[in-house]
């Protein structure tokens, strides 16, 4: 089995954002719709205090209350495939909301209307590629609801090449996100892989899921030492 999961080490993660950018123009996110968002809180007791800083983003939960919620109206646009890899079909999807409602981490985002990344006086790279020939989890509308894929465009052009291996090694393969970080704060693979970097890390650094509570089981852990996320 292959069950790709995200680590992010909270204790490394020095606030830069540029996970945050190299969301933005790998997916082509709409401003006020983020895919992925920086989190930042305070610890300690004055005058012995510091600042945490984290993203999130879709935690691609194994028991997704978001696709529950979609099939429970019969529209069945979130979908969950066998590499635990959660996705929004955007034909289907009708911008109701309720996946948002219900999910404890408040990821899916409602794009009301697509708009340029730069502007419309300039095209990024994604705007120049035709629409038919783009990615499906790239063909954005207006009124639907998106999120956080794991960069499955990425992550599928691995699993077709027979390549799997290779996800969260090859730049190619891995999350931009996960992809960019200065400060090595995020770990992208195979958690069925004992042999992978994020399997070993979730394994030797104190990582835990967030509001487990829910039993919901994300597949995006935290590593923080100095207090909770």
């Amino acid at each position: 089995m292959t069950k790709f999961v995200r680590l992010i080490d909270m204790d490394r993660c020095m606030g830069c954002q540029a996970c945050v950018a190299a969301c933005y123009q790998e997916n082509h996110y709409t401003p006020g719709s983020p895919w992925n968002e920086m989190i930042e809180y305070e610890i300690g007791t004055y005058p012995h205090v510091g600042k945490v800083f984290g993203t999130m983003g879709c935690m691609h939960c194994e028991d997704a209350p978001c696709q529950t919620v979609c099939d429970a109206i019969d529209v069945h646009a979130i979908s969950k495939n066998e590499y635990g890899v959660v996705l929004v079909d955007y034909d289907k999807c009708i911008g109701c909301g309720y996946c948002d409602t219900v999910c404890p981490y408040n990821v899916p985002q409602l794009n009301k209307e697509v708009t340029s990344l730069y502007g419309e006086d300039k095209l990024s790279p994604l705007e120049t590629i035709p629409q038919e020939q783009r990615h499906p989890t790239h063909h954005k509308k207006n009124n639907v609801m998106e999120k956080c894929t794991f960069c499955w465009h990425k992550l599928e052009q691995a699993i077709n090449s027979n390549q799997i291996d290779k996800i969260g090694v090859d730049p190619q393969f891995t999350p931009s996100c996960d992809l960019v970080c200065p400060v090595e704060a995020r770990f992208f693979g195979d958690l069925d892989d004992p042999d992978s970097e994020v399997s070993r890390q979730i394994g030797t650094k104190k990582a835990t899921q967030l509001k487990k509570e829910y039993g919901t089981k994300p597949q995006v852990y935290y590593k923080l030492s100095g207090g909770d996320f």
